[in-house]
């Protein structure tokens, strides 16, 4: 496979988050604990313009705000001031998608780290950045949201805790922190069971979010390295990163061509993925003289050529990488494209690399 192959699509295989945007991978869990609480999940996300079907794919997104307000809401129904260190519980670090995938696969503690920071504002939310501080016995992951979000006390205690369990993950069972400072107001009767479930001294009221460990751990080796699997996933996001890709009609390309294969490729699916409603994309697309239904085929003609001049793809494979069941209905839509059936497309491409 050639090096520009990924760019001959032009553009990443699915959708990233735009500013105000963050993974719904954080909602895992929330209806788990909402309803163990004795509430409704559905009614609480509804209460916050959130689509309670993102529960369920944690590959969409959703307003950074939003869920902000949502788990300082839960916290106030439930009486609860550490409602964010709770839903951390049922997660998991795959709540950050591919860059947790990424970072298991560095060969050292420090390189994940380093992997970490620089793709979180990429793939899971553009508002955080991060950075590793490094002294002669300490260094820090140290965190910050560029952006006023309002009260994000509990937002900041879930973070604080995934970020551990990555970092735990990482380095293995050993690892333990020296101290974590967060900017959340603490209450001193919660003070105990934070540092009981970070494992470290707390300090709240800080002015950087801060996550110490010895500086030595950074060079210990991962169990879990995968040179081919980190050159080709972090090589991805690098030009995912280069691509800057944040137009609308951008996203749902993207969009489209991660989803073809998968039979399920529509708008409803699509506006759920980027966030927005049905009627919003529709008209944002509208507005610059576009229909999905145009973005779809043009994707559809353009990799069912791409396809097929790959010797190795049967046309029933050709047909199921573009979301059709049957290849029959695929040669008829290609047609109608082409005027040509995708057996002479085929077959003329041939005749051409014989003369």
């Amino acid at each position: 496979m050639s090096d520009g192959y990924f760019f001959s699509l032009d553009g990443p295989l699915d959708t990233m988050p735009v500013e105000r945007q963050v993974r719904a991978g954080n909602l895992t869990g929330f209806g788990d604990l909402v309803r163990n609480l004795g509430g409704d999940p559905r009614r609480m996300l509804e209460r916050h313009d959130i689509d309670p079907r993102a529960m369920r794919d944690p590959d969409s997104y959703v307003d950074s705000k939003a869920i902000v307000e949502l788990f300082e809401d839960c916290s106030l129904a439930f009486n609860d001031s550490l409602f964010g260190l709770r839903l951390a519980h049922f997660q998991d670090p795959d709540v950050f998608g591919s860059v947790a995938t990424l970072c298991r696969s560095a060969s050292s503690f420090r390189e994940a780290l380093q992997c970490y920071a620089t793709f979180i504002p990429v793939a899971h939310c553009p508002l955080v950045t991060l950075d590793i501080e490094e002294g002669r016995e300490i260094a820090e992951l140290r965190w910050h949201v560029h952006t006023d979000l309002g009260q994000t006390d509990q937002a900041q205690y879930k973070g604080a805790l995934m970020n551990l369990k990555l970092l735990r993950q990482l380095a293995g069972p050993t690892f333990r922190p020296s101290y974590v400072n967060l900017t959340v107001d603490v209450r001193q009767k919660d003070l105990a069971e934070v540092e009981s479930r970070f494992g470290c001294r707390f300090r709240g009221r800080s002015p950087t979010n801060v996550i110490a460990f010895p500086a030595a751990t950074l060079d210990h080796p991962l169990a879990s390295a995968n040179r081919l699997l980190f050159r080709l996933l972090g090589g991805y996001l690098e030009r995912v990163r280069a691509a800057s890709r944040r137009s609308i009609v951008e996203r749902v390309e993207d969009y489209v061509r991660g989803a073809l294969s998968s039979g399920t490729c529509s708008i409803e699916q699509c506006a759920r993925k980027l966030g927005s409603s049905v009627r919003t994309l529709q008209a944002t697309l509208s507005d610059k003289g576009l229909r999905f239904s145009d973005i779809l085929e043009r994707h559809r003609v353009e990799l069912a050529k791409s396809y097929l001049e790959q010797g190795d793809m049967t046309l029933d494979d050709v047909a199921a990488m573009l979301g059709y069941s049957e290849q029959s209905s695929f040669g008829r839509a290609f047609k109608r494209w082409t005027g040509s059936t995708p057996q002479r497309y085929r077959r003329q491409l041939d005749l051409r690399e014989a003369a």
